[in-house]
């Protein structure tokens, strides 16, 4: 006697799902396409986690739902029309709406930068699911809706080869390929040297003149002129026309491309022109050309007339599917299901709400104004274009469809004496570390942000500007790019040996960070707010960019990687010596009362000289370095600020320049970092290794005097 099989889940249930499986599958992928379309531009100018993560869940899920709903219309074709199962030629129909959800939306082809290099594997993958819907397609015929049908296939194939291609574009190797210039070999050296050979045998005077190759404009440079307008405002139209410039010249940035000194000169002409308000606006944009061509569609419907005319081939196949299929369901029979029909009129009406959003966006954008502008296949139109002032209509349009800022302007905190005297759960962070969200579960609640102040730009922009006229030339620049406090206080007289030290090149970088941090934080509390209001800006700025780096040195060790050496070591020693400390108070402490607690300490022997080198606590070293910075504030209050404020920002640009490109482009999907706009404005100002090409005599000629 067989013994039935004891069935966990209920017959119903199973009944149930299949009956409904595709349906919901189909509709749930619709609407992770409206949640990423209308989601996904937040990222660039949000660093909140939360919508982060929405658009995570979102973007991975939307991909697995359309293949998943793909697999069931291919395993289901042919069975018997019946409650559980959609009629044949309405689920042939649905099978195409799934490839133009595998292509996504314009607004977001990869998460991050490694997505991108996974385009051999999504081309794969774009082929079997091609296959697939194809199969589909042909099992169906004949079919009443093969019209509709056929059209959306065409439709979806298109959308989904064009988000493979974007893949394509933006994978760094190819990306460092496309902006590679055709071989140079130089004068013909063989050849000149024969023809001085023979001259000098026939006994003819001769020279080899060398002509100094002309400071020519960079490829799609800026106008000459431009650096005679003075520090005016540039309208919006030429801030995206400029940006759009340097923006092909400075995207190979990310991928360690060498500039030449063409390039260099144009830039920081261009700059030295500008004020800080104009530079960071400026760059703004610029950086939103690097993030639609790493992350979205842009580069490529932009990328010659033929990106633009699929585009629009696109758009007219899915409005003609809709109307075909819409004159034609009524007339034909059997019925259909009123559910599966609304289910067909949601996904096409869907369809086309998508494609026309997407299109909204990419004619009012940025490519739109400034290939008007600078596109060679525009050139006979582009005087109809500007008399009719339709740069202005577009800039117009996009400015009441777009939200207003295109990065989150702010900066993130990060402070080791108040993370030190916070109470956390032991136990919740063993459970965060168990389950491998630690790192998440401490941005979240530590850091905080803050707006970043426009006098804090103009400190940043001022100083570069400085620092970029005195490396007129670039193995000077180099020098220049590469200090990290030490330039800055070999101005300042007075400076005792141990914070020339802390900043010396014998002190690896994370230290000379994390030991500058506890200094200035000791000194921070040990004055109140000055009535100097120079004293008291410099104070201040101090503080937040202290903070600041210590926020991107322990929160964003990616960021930070090639110059973070054994930070997180160093941090959590010193955490626990602090802790260690401050227990032994009986009264609950401040960071004002942490920090004077602190500075009492007497510290007659250096620290490693009691401790050995085992644990990597600098919280007395710190410490030592404070007691000479609180003797230099007491006599020299305004300028020991003023120096602390530079070696500060001398800090943040050493970071800034040492980062990998990439690092800083996948910051630029979160929300955008200030530690980004130095770097960027660091390199338009030519400071930097990436100049490597020089001025010379880049050309010879033979000359047979008479």
């Amino acid at each position: 006697m067989m013994v039935e099989a004891f069935q966990i889940i209920p017959k119903r249930f199973i009944n149930l799902w299949e009956e409904w499986n595709l349906r919901i599958a189909v509709l749930i992928s619709l609407s992770l396409q409206f949640i990423l379309i209308f989601t996904t531009s937040l990222r660039k100018r949000s660093g909140n986690v939360f919508i982060n993560s929405i658009i995570w869940s979102s973007y991975l899920l939307a991909d697995w739902f359309a293949a998943f709903a793909v697999g069931l219309i291919s395993s289901s074709q042919g069975e018997k029309c019946d409650k559980a199962t959609i009629d044949d030629a309405l689920s042939a129909f649905w099978a195409p709406f799934l490839l133009l959800h595998l292509g996504g939306p314009d607004t977001i082809t990869a998460f991050s930068l490694e997505d991108n290099e996974l385009w051999l594997r999504h081309m794969l993958s774009v082929t079997v699911q091609v296959i697939a819907v194809g199969y589909v397609f042909l099992q169906s015929l004949p079919n009443r809706f093969w019209i509709p049908t056929g059209l959306m296939f065409l439709a979806g194939t298109i959308k989904y080869a064009e988000r493979t291609r974007s893949l394509y574009l933006a994978c760094l190797s190819n990306l460092k390929d496309s902006l590679r210039q055709e071989p140079d070999p130089g004068p013909n050296y063989a050849q000149l040297m024969e023809e001085y050979s023979s001259n000098q045998a026939a006994g003819l005077p001769e020279v080899i003149d060398r002509v100094p190759e002309p400071d020519q404009r960079s490829a799609g440079g800026t106008n000459s002129d431009s650096a005679e307008r003075g520090k005016t405002e540039l309208e919006d139209i030429q801030k995206i026309e400029y940006a759009y410039t340097f923006y092909k010249t400075f995207r190979g940035l990310i991928v360690d491309h060498m500039f030449s000194f063409h390039e260099r000169n144009e830039s920081r002409k261009f700059f030295f022109s500008r004020n800080a308000k104009q530079a960071f606006g400026f760059m703004e944009v610029e950086l939103n050309f690097m993030y639609d061509a790493l992350y979205t569609k842009m580069a490529t419907v932009y990328n010659g007339i033929f990106g633009g005319i699929l585009r629009f081939v696109c758009s007219g196949l899915l409005v003609i599917s809709l109307v075909i299929f819409a004159s034609s369901h009524q007339k034909q029979k059997p019925h259909i299901d009123p559910f599966d029909k609304a289910t067909t009129y949601l996904l096409l009406v869907g369809a086309v709400i998508l494609d026309f959003v997407a299109l909204l966006k990419l004619i009012f954008s940025d490519w739109s104004i400034a290939l008007m502008k600078h596109s060679k296949r525009l050139s006979r139109i582009r005087p109809f274009l500007w008399k009719l002032n339709i740069p202005s209509f577009v800039l117009a349009v996009q400015k009441r469809i777009s939200l207003p800022k295109r990065w989150s302007n702010h900066i993130y905190q990060h402070n080791l004496i108040s993370y030190c005297l916070k109470k956390r759960w032991k136990l919740g962070d063993e459970i965060a570390e168990f389950f491998g969200v630690k790192e998440l579960v401490h941005k979240l609640l530590y850091p905080t942000k803050q707006n970043l102040d426009e006098g804090l730009k103009e400190f940043i922009f001022n100083e570069l500007e400085k620092k970029a006229k005195k490396g007129e030339e670039a193995k000077f620049a180099k020098d220049i790019y590469s200090a990290r406090g030490d330039w800055t206080i070999l101005d300042y007289d007075g400076c005792s040996s141990i914070v020339e030290r802390s900043v010396s090149e014998d002190v690896e970088y994370d230290e000379s960070v994390l030991m500058w941090h506890i200094a200035t934080d000791i000194c921070f509390y040990q004055y109140q707010e000055n009535e100097e209001r120079f004293q008291e800006i410099h104070r201040i700025r101090s503080k937040i960019l202290s903070d600041y780096l210590m926020y991107l040195l322990i929160m964003q060790p990616k960021l930070m990687l090639s110059v973070s050496g054994i930070a997180q070591i160093r941090f959590q020693d010193t955490c626990e010596e602090a802790r260690k400390f401050f227990s032994r108070s009986w009264v609950k402490l401040t960071e004002k009362s942490a920090s004077e607690k602190l500075i009492k300490v007497d510290t007659p022997v250096n620290p490693i000289e009691v401790k050995g080198d085992r644990s990597k606590s600098l919280l007395f070293d710190a410490v030592i370095l404070a007691k000479d910075l609180k003797e230099m504030v007491d006599k020299h209050p305004e300028e020991t600020w003023e120096m602390m404020s530079k070696v500060w920002l001398e800090l943040l640009c050493y970071g800034a320049s040492h980062c990998r490109g990439d690092g800083h482009a996948q910051q630029i999907r979160q929300g955008g970092e200030l530690i980004t706009f130095v770097w960027l404005l660091m390199s338009h100002f030519g400071l930097g290794e990436q100049f490597r090409i020089e001025a010379g005599h880049a050309r010879a000629k033979l000359i047979v005097e008479k």
